[in-house]
């Protein structure tokens, strides 16, 4: 056996072993672990600042909701919320706030993690969107894909948010999440009927 055969022999065992120790827990975490660095606190905060005053202040959201996300209308009415129609325009700010606090917290604790993932591109679709046609972003924050340039808001950094995403949705969150323990005890309950 030749010196690049033994090589290629030990890089083999050595990486189907870090394989097989990781495999199904270990991806499916990161995913989540690096959802939570990067983008939990900034949809999370992002949709409690949304929220209106007191218990039911979800379905009266303040001006500055409004302003993020229907700007278009929230301008035409002098930001005076009151003087939104509630169908459709208080619904989509309501949905979309329900979406920037429940959506993190259940990618993270791996709840129906594929399910939110998928809801989560929206949000991030719906936010590229407005970001472009109703915020009037310029072209250096949207940049383009194979630019040559790495740091443009919306086309690399929103490429690179949705990455763990797509993992989540393909592959799932993996052994360590709810979604595994509920599939766990479903599994256990079909078994025992």
């Amino acid at each position: 056996m030749t010196l690049i055969n033994q090589l290629q022999n030990l890089h083999s065992r050595i990486f189907q072993a870090v394989e097989s120790a990781l495999n199904g827990w270990f991806l499916g975490l990161v995913a989540r672990l690096v959802f939570a660095s990067v983008l939990f606190f900034l949809f999370f905060n992002a949709g409690i600042s949304k929220l209106g005053e007191g218990i039911f202040g979800l379905f009266s959201p303040d001006a500055g909701a409004y302003a993020q996300i229907i700007p278009h209308i929230a301008e035409a009415v002098v930001y005076d919320t009151s003087k939104i129609a509630f169908f459709p325009w208080t619904i989509i700010v309501i949905a979309g706030t329900i979406a920037e606090i429940v959506l993190p917290i259940t990618i993270v604790a791996g709840l129906f993690t594929r399910l939110s993932s998928l809801a989560f591109i929206g949000v991030i679709a719906v936010m590229t969107f407005v970001d472009i046609n109703l915020h009037g972003v310029g072209t250096e924050t949207i940049g383009a894909f194979f630019d040559q340039q790495h740091n443009a808001e919306i086309a690399d950094q929103r490429l690179l948010w949705i990455f763990p995403l797509l993992y989540l949705i393909i592959k799932g969150p993996g052994k360590i999440s709810i979604d595994y323990l509920l599939s766990k005890v479903w599994s256990d309950r079909n078994t025992q009927d």
